[in-house]
């Protein structure tokens, strides 16, 4: 038993789960730097506006802000830094199709460390429109009114 055993949640994209349909999850490890290891272990790091690309068969994510780390010098790295991703080169060719052929995107849902090492987990999703998004909050709010109907009893 190790101490990095586990997986330690440091950032979630919950926007992307109201705007988007997550039809298929995949772990991909992300290139970084120690500066920005680090401050992504201080929880640094914001995935809200964040995409995925793929570019001469590889892919990479933008948007994806990681603050500087406030004890790094020279070292840092600008935040907003385009970061590619460590897939399997069949995984990439199989997203890369799905997104050209049916019209779908890759989001990061996630960030957390597995073993000590940085994974960010990405979603194959679908855009939703507004009567999705409405129909969505609607099943919630019924929950909630029966969670407090029951709480109240």
């Amino acid at each position: 038993m190790g101490k990095n055993e586990g997986i330690k949640p440091v950032a979630q994209n919950k926007k992307a789960y109201h705007e988007y349909f997550v039809l298929e999850k995949l772990e991909a490890g992300i290139e970084l730097f120690g500066t920005e290891v680090k401050s992504i272990r201080q929880g640094k790091i914001n995935l809200k506006d964040a995409w995925c690309s793929v570019k001469e068969g590889e892919m990479f994510v933008h948007g994806m802000h990681i603050s500087p780390y406030e004890q790094g010098n020279i070292f840092n790295r600008d935040p907003m830094r385009v970061k590619r991703l460590l897939l399997h080169k069949k995984e990439i060719r199989q997203l890369y199709a799905k997104t050209k052929q049916d019209g779908l995107t890759i989001i990061p849902l996630s960030v957390y460390f597995k073993n000590g090492r940085a994974k960010l987990e990405i979603g194959l999703c679908k855009g939703k429109k507004l009567y999705d998004k409405r129909e969505v909050a609607a099943k919630k709010e019924a929950q909630r009114n029966i969670e407090r109907s029951v709480r109240l009893k």
